[in-house]
């Protein structure tokens, strides 16, 4: 008679990532773990004999605990890369009893750092945390407790105990760990709007500038510097396109980076003539963007009318400017490339900072 072995967690999830590959990108911001905590150690049965000491009684140690898995906040990281390479992590078991009331060794703990703006999910996508500061941490696979040795058990009407403990098992889990970048400004709009090149100009970022579209395919992270004390945090986030909300062109893969987001700078391209106007461009981002969560057209958008140097790039702005008049927003000029309207820009950025703190 043929009888099915009962899979483990662990056996599933190497089946699942053979079917599918779970790190598409080269920007680490979502994987899968497997993760499981010490057995607890054994308790011992034992007891006293020596030369001289007639009933000695029971001298059987406890276990030892079994080691947890912790997941660490470390603000020097930046994305889930480690666990490309490795996601199996088993901590260590405690020790096992001995006689002579000797207790078993605990399980060493395992640490795991991941990057500010850490979500933890089980098994069934439910938030088990969310991970921002530096000294937030979870206890994502608890150890086992070690059993009792029979030396636990003795009583004034109990002598000899025989009875002892095993350890407990540990829990063991599949984890789903996505990251969402914390900060203060995400710079947003269609692919070859010039996000990169004005987050380059502005920062001490390193981002891939070139001149076709969907240049960049991972959030870049900058520091800009306002005067000699304010700074602020800027996000390059990757291009979006029409149904990126439902998965198209870099997808909503990159749309949860937003939600973290205190301001957007929405960068329009209205100097080249051969790309959608840029009123329907502008409305076509916020659309992605409410059909993806309605709650991020309720953050604060610096509308920024970019290639201001381009032939026929005044007329569009201005046909674009009398649009937004309308919706009460205003629009800022700049060519990013040149460095142009850079400095107003940033100053405009921190008002509108200052402002969000403020409400």
């Amino acid at each position: 008679m043929f009888i099915a072995k009962r899979r483990s967690l662990k056996e599933k999830m190497v089946q699942k990532s053979n079917k599918r590959k779970l790190f598409p990108t080269s920007f680490f911001d979502e994987v899968k773990i497997w993760v499981k905590g010490g057995n607890g150690g054994n308790g011992c049965m034992s007891f006293r004999r020596e030369r001289g000491v007639p009933r000695g009684g029971p001298n059987g140690g406890d276990g030892g605990d079994g080691g947890s898995v912790i997941l660490k906040v470390d603000k020097k990281l930046s994305t889930l890369i480690f666990f490309h390479y490795q996601h199996h992590f088993r901590a260590d078991k405690g020790g096992h009893g001995k006689g002579k009331d000797k207790h078993g060794k605990k399980g060493e703990d395992i640490s795991l750092e991941v990057p500010p703006g850490t979500l933890v999910k089980d098994e069934k996508g439910e938030m088990l945390a969310d991970l921002k500061e530096e000294k937030d941490e979870l206890v994502v696979a608890r150890g086992g407790k070690g059993g009792r040795g029979n030396a636990q058990f003795k009583s004034s009407t109990h002598q000899a105990p025989r009875e002892t403990e095993e350890g407990e098992e540990s829990e063991e889990k599949c984890l789903s760990l996505e990251l969402k970048l914390i900060a203060d400004v995400g710079i947003i709009g269609a692919p070859n709007a010039g996000k990169s090149t004005l987050l380059s100009k502005i920062s001490n970022a390193h981002s891939k500038v070139a001149s076709y579209p969907f240049t960049t395919l991972r959030p870049y992270i900058g520091i800009v510097r306002v005067d000699e004390i304010k700074s602020f945090v800027a996000a390059d986030l990757p291009g979006l396109i029409e149904g990126a909300y439902l998965g198209k062109g870099l997808g909503d893969r990159f749309l949860r980076h937003i939600e973290r987001c205190k301001i957007l700078i929405h960068l329009v391209d209205v100097g080249n003539p051969s790309s959608l106007d840029p009123i329907l461009r502008f409305q076509m981002i916020n659309k992605e963007l409410k059909n993806y969560n309605p709650g991020l057209l309720k953050k604060p958008q610096l509308v920024v009318a970019n290639k201001m140097d381009l032939s026929g790039a005044r007329m569009r702005f201005l046909r674009f400017k009398e649009e937004l008049n309308k919706q009460y927003l205003s629009l800022l000029p700049i060519c990013a490339i040149r460095g142009e309207g850079l400095r107003e820009l940033i100053k405009e950025t921190a008002n509108y900072l200052a402002a969000d703190l403020r409400r």
